[in-house]
């Protein structure tokens, strides 16, 4: 529509605007969209031929639909971006609370107003973003809450009968009339609380504390739900789940370089301050760890483990990097290894553990998950670890570097330490540098590759490792469980 606007009924008329259902709405608007080839679902990555073709089946069938997965699966996030789908605004009746179509109006006052003025009916324009409401299923919500209620205030400030039916207060569902609603965690919704949505999802109504009229809504609803919360909290009541039409399960990120390109977006890098270079091969270390707590027996799967725990991973480390940065004067600062051990806190706090792994305790499942990714990305980028390494005719790549441990050397990593220190700590292991020369566009890089050298021969157990506040120390395996058994008094004939 160019040039002004209709402001009331009659200019609606001439200009031959035309409303249509919310439902068919958004599907000849995505028809539209998936003609022209445009993206319909920006900013959601590794659902392109799983969960969006079953959410455009839904929408073009005009279905009310669930998604239906674990926690940081971007439900709330696909729901919220339905609005994209809606007209950039609609015509309603100004001052009604129904967002009433004006050639259709549905409310008592919306009504009243049309009868009253005809085509001087005062119109509003109501933007998209003003068309979608939400609501967290929670056991406190009420039918008041969503459907609504009689409002006695609203009776006497304005002399109307309990008869009238403009002494209701509309909840948020019907004040959301005309455009989306969804409810988030619909298992935690009170049973009696569901069956309260039977009507809106079948008959398309709504009736208040036993009104004798019934209010027909045009909305399409949404919802999404944990699986967990089917025998946890709650669950979904059968005639419910009967009438919602379609279902939709959403899933984690298939591979490392989907949930890569997922953090990127999500994560908070680009910063003001010290300039922080964080290379790919540190990006899926760091989607590793998620993958491998999702595989681990010591993790809660029925829980879940969100695409939150790399997210707040990857913002821990630009900040462990930034504080070196500050503390060195050098730029740009680039990741290591032994920054890794600083993310526990966005590990622990975020994955759920069976008995198994309470007992562990959660900082010692956390440094397990991570070994286990530090494993899987050596074994993308170096030969097998053999089981013989280190014994006299072993000539494998690492034969060297374990010999040299074994004789007595130790390598001693710090987050602190000046690039030159760490470089040079590093250059001390005969052959570590020329293993990885190849493992890098910059010095930094082959830096980080010699270090995963160890910390991966460490989680073969061929190289202890000593942790002391933010210092990492690589030892030989055999002396240092040697040294510990002494210091605790055992084992002291066992020297030979």
């Amino acid at each position: 529509m160019t040039g002004r606007k209709p402001s009331t009924l009659g200019e609606l008329k001439a200009a031959r605007m035309v409303t249509r259902p919310v439902k068919q709405e958004v599907r000849e608007n995505l028809l539209a969209r998936l003609s022209a080839g445009d993206p319909l679902f920006p900013g959601i990555v590794g659902y392109e031929r799983t969960v969006l073709p079953g959410i455009v089946n839904a929408l073009l069938a005009q279905h009310d639909f669930i998604l239906l997965g674990l926690r940081g699966q971007a439900k709330t996030r696909i729901l919220r971006a339905l609005t994209a789908l809606l007209d950039d605004e609609i015509p309603v009746v100004a001052g009604s609370e129904l967002n009433d179509d004006p050639f259709r109006p549905t409310s008592t006052r919306a009504r009243r107003i049309v009868e009253e003025a005809g085509d001087e009916t005062p119109i509003e324009w109501l933007p998209r973003e003003a068309r979608y409401n939400e609501k967290l299923a929670t056991p406190d919500v009420t039918i008041a809450d969503l459907i609504g209620d009689i409002d006695p205030i609203k009776a006497a400030t304005r002399r109307l009968t309990y008869a009238d039916p403009e002494v209701i207060h509309f909840g948020i569902v019907p004040r959301t009339n005309r455009g989306i609603f969804a409810i988030n965690e619909l298992p935690d919704l009170a049973p009696r609380i569901q069956v309260g949505l039977l009507n809106i999802l079948e008959e398309r109504d709504i009736q208040i504390r036993g009104f004798p009229i019934r209010i027909p809504l045009d909305i399409l609803m949404v919802f999404s739900a944990n699986p967990e919360d089917y025998t946890s909290r709650g669950n979904i009541i059968t005639p419910l789940k009967d009438r919602i039409s379609s279902q939709v399960l959403t899933h984690y990120p298939k591979d490392a370089t989907t949930a890569v390109t997922i953090t990127r977006q999500e994560a908070w890098r680009q910063r003001p301050g010290p300039r922080v270079e964080i290379p790919e091969e540190v990006e899926l270390l760091i989607e590793e760890i998620a993958f491998a707590a999702r595989d681990s027996e010591l993790v809660d799967q029925s829980s879940g483990v969100s695409a939150r725990v790399p997210i707040a991973a990857l913002e821990l480390l630009v900040s462990n990097l930034e504080r070196r940065a500050l503390a060195t004067g050098e730029e740009p600062v680039y990741p290591r290894a032994v920054d890794v051990h600083m993310l526990l806190p966005a590990i622990t706090g975020k994955v759920e553990m069976v008995y198994e792994g309470e007992q562990k305790g959660a900082e010692v499942v956390a440094r397990a998950l991570i070994g286990a990714a530090v494993k899987k990305r050596f074994a993308a980028r170096f030969p097998a670890v053999g089981r013989e390494v280190g014994s006299p005719e072993d000539k494998g790549p690492f034969a060297g570097i374990i010999a040299w441990f074994a004789a007595g050397g130790s390598v001693t990593l710090s987050d602190e330490q000046r690039f030159g220190e760490y470089e040079a700590e590093l250059a001390r292991v005969p052959g570590l540098m020329k293993l990885v020369e190849k493992q890098g566009a910059t010095k930094q890089e082959r830096a980080f590759a010699a270090e995963m050298v160890l910390e991966a021969l460490h989680q073969h157990l061929k190289l202890a490792r000593e942790d002391l506040d933010s210092t990492v120390s690589y030892k030989e395996m055999v002396k240092f469980q040697l040294m510990r058994r002494v210091a605790r008094g055992e084992g002291h004939g066992d020297a030979n």
